[in-house]
């Protein structure tokens, strides 16, 4: 076993360890308290917390993977063409407004709670994933196109048979990129109610207790360090399969 794989898997277990029993680390917070403060985070569940922060950015990036994918495809028929500036103006949405602004304007209209971060999640994740997308379907060779044709295949066999698995290991890199950011910009929900480990921060600046934040920042570090690497991983196993180059980002 490759020495870097026994480092992710016992960063992983003591993630896991951590979360599930969080007491049994006090000793290595307490020397960040100040006296009489508590040195784990008990106000919440630190595993309730956890799944919620990921529930919420799964959804939002499966979500925005989806409408961003499905884009994409439109805008690289032969029919849609003329909408790719339109559709690439859409995805740029989320990257022209701050997701603090889209809280704030989602608040009124959603309500307090897990909704306005959703939608800023969303938003915010459908750039790199269209990106990826037309990249990945507008580099497949033509020479293969013209094989698939002479096979016989319809357009819409040649999308799903050929087009979208050689175009997967950039799509990939483009969902990695948006979960990754999706992961630490989905904290500030805290401010609006959502549970996230933002709440876990937030608590430790209002508290000014340092070991508040840092379990709440290590938290969320660590999953997004650990997704990425599975993901990445997954993008080469994919680009070699495939015979794609395999994508930079």
């Amino acid at each position: 076993m490759r020495p870097g794989l026994v480092i992710r898997l016992l960063v992983l277990g003591l993630l896991v360890a951590f979360i599930f029993a969080p007491g049994a680390f006090g000793w290595a917070f307490a020397p960040l308290n100040r006296p009489n403060q508590p040195p784990i985070y008990t106000q919440s569940s630190l595993l309730r917390l956890t799944l919620s922060h990921l529930g919420i950015v799964l959804g939002a990036v499966l979500a925005a993977s989806i409408v961003a994918i499905g884009l994409a495809i439109v805008v690289t028929r032969r029919a849609g063409e003329d909408f790719l500036p339109l559709s690439r103006s859409l995805a740029n949405i989320g990257q022209t407004f701050p997701p603090v602004a889209v809280l704030a304007l989602a608040v009124p209209i959603l309500g307090f709670g897990n909704g306005p971060t959703f939608v800023a999640l969303f938003l915010y994740g459908l750039l790199p994933i269209f990106e990826n997308a037309l990249t990945g379907l507008t580099a497949t060779p033509p020479a293969v196109r013209e094989a698939a044709r002479g096979m016989g295949m319809t357009g819409w066999q040649r999308l799903v048979g050929v087009e979208l698995p050689l175009a997967l290991p950039v799509i990939l890199a483009g969902v990695r990129l948006s979960i990754v950011i999706s992961l630490a910009t989905a904290t500030i929900g805290s401010t609006v109610a959502a549970s996230t480990l933002g709440e876990v921060i937030i608590a430790g600046l209002l508290s000014n207790n340092i070991a508040f934040i840092l379990q709440g920042g290590l938290i969320v570090a660590v999953l997004a360090v650990l997704i990425y690497d599975g993901l990445s991983a997954i993008e080469r196993r994919l680009g070699r399969r495939g015979g794609a180059p395999l994508p930079a980002a």
